[in-house]
């Protein structure tokens, strides 16, 4: 199935803000998709690469409140927990400074072509998040400790300025999924082998959302 095919939605003004519009994709939100790291679905979003899950590029912080949670987190990793916490600990540190959107913006640094804190198959502590999995041994939500892009995706917010015909202005939030072209211009030619979801009840059955991305409940 094509990636525009009809969809459900739902706008509701924020009760807080009348000024604030909100459009929610009711197809996506409804659907049953779940992530799939860890299963033969879960390719990747590199090539050959299918053990990193979404996790080969490192993760965007968003703000100053997203650093200071990270940085709390990592308080809480032991050797156990994080393979390479004696380098994302080092003179390097877990942090670099990229660009996003045309601004400086710091990402969590890559170790050998992956998040650095992304184990890898062999760890004594298991492959994945280091963060996802202490968060749940301390028995919290991962959304908590882990950076906001990782549990946000594949959930896309999006926000613009709409001119209404009496000349004012709101502004309108759209949520909806982040599906393969959102991964810039080799995404929408970019299928795995199996697909990543589930149609919502009713829907005919379809693939191509084959980015295992991550959930506050996921096991990224």
């Amino acid at each position: 199935m094509e990636l525009d095919f009809p969809r459900e939605w739902v706008e509701f003004y924020d009760p807080d803000n009348p000024e604030h519009l909100i459009a929610a994709d009711l197809t996506w939100l409804l659907s049953h998709w779940t992530c799939v790291f860890g299963t033969p679905a879960c390719q990747g979003t590199v090539a050959g690469r299918p053990d990193d899950g979404c996790c080969s590029h490192g993760a965007f912080l968003s703000d100053d409140d997203d650093r200071a949670r990270l940085d709390a987190a990592v308080q809480n990793l032991t050797d156990e927990d994080w393979q390479f916490r004696e380098k994302g600990l080092g003179r390097k540190g877990y942090l670099e400074l990229d660009e996003h959107d045309g601004q400086p913006q710091y990402r969590t640094r890559k170790h050998k072509d992956a998040c650095i804190f992304l184990n890898r198959p062999g760890f004594k502590g298991g492959p994945g998040c280091a963060l996802h999995t202490k968060a749940l041994k301390l028995g919290v939500a991962p959304l908590t400790m882990k950076p906001d892009v990782c549990w946000q995706l594949p959930i896309r917010r999006s926000q613009e300025w709409v001119t209404r015909p009496d000349g004012t202005e709101i502004l309108k939030t759209t949520v909806t999924e982040y599906d393969r072209r959102g991964w810039g211009s080799g995404g929408p030619t970019c299928i795995g082998i199996a697909p990543a979801t589930r149609p919502p009840i009713s829907e005919p059955d379809r693939c191509g959302r084959a980015w295992p991305t991550s959930s506050p409940n996921c096991s990224v």
